[in-house]
């Protein structure tokens, strides 16, 4: 259970609107953006919320990745994303190709704000 978690807050996002409301849109910048970091997507689920208020609902979505999983929330009413990168290192340091993937769907969703964490998850000696 050695990897890498990253996460990203996204706010005031200018990218495509497609990408905060239509599944088809983020699931197919997601497999692209996979492919491109040279990750191994096994499936993928995306979900639309129904719209409250007059606002259009959101979108929440996960590729499952032979190395682990990246999984993307919107928030179309605030211009908010939550995007999750989790890549297991146990038999290879897939690191870089996590940092490249969370880069790709950052510049995607063009947010003017970003909050990023990474956490180190495991240790290979125990």
């Amino acid at each position: 259970m050695h990897g890498l978690h990253l996460t990203a807050d996204l706010y005031q996002c200018q990218g495509s609107p497609s990408l905060m409301l239509q599944a088809d849109a983020i699931a197919q910048l997601c497999r692209a953006e996979v492919e491109k970091a040279g990750l191994t997507c096994m499936a993928d689920k995306w979900v639309t919320f129904p719209g409250s208020s007059g606002s259009p609902g959101g979108v929440t979505g996960t590729v499952l990745l032979a190395e682990s999983h990246l999984a993307i929330h919107t928030w179309p009413e605030t211009g908010s994303v939550t995007v999750d990168v989790y890549v297991c290192n146990f038999s290879a340091n897939n690191s870089s190709k996590a940092y490249a993937l969370m880069d790709a769907v950052l510049a995607a969703y063009q947010p003017a704000r970003v909050m990023r964490q990474q956490i180190q998850r495991g240790d290979i000696q125990k």
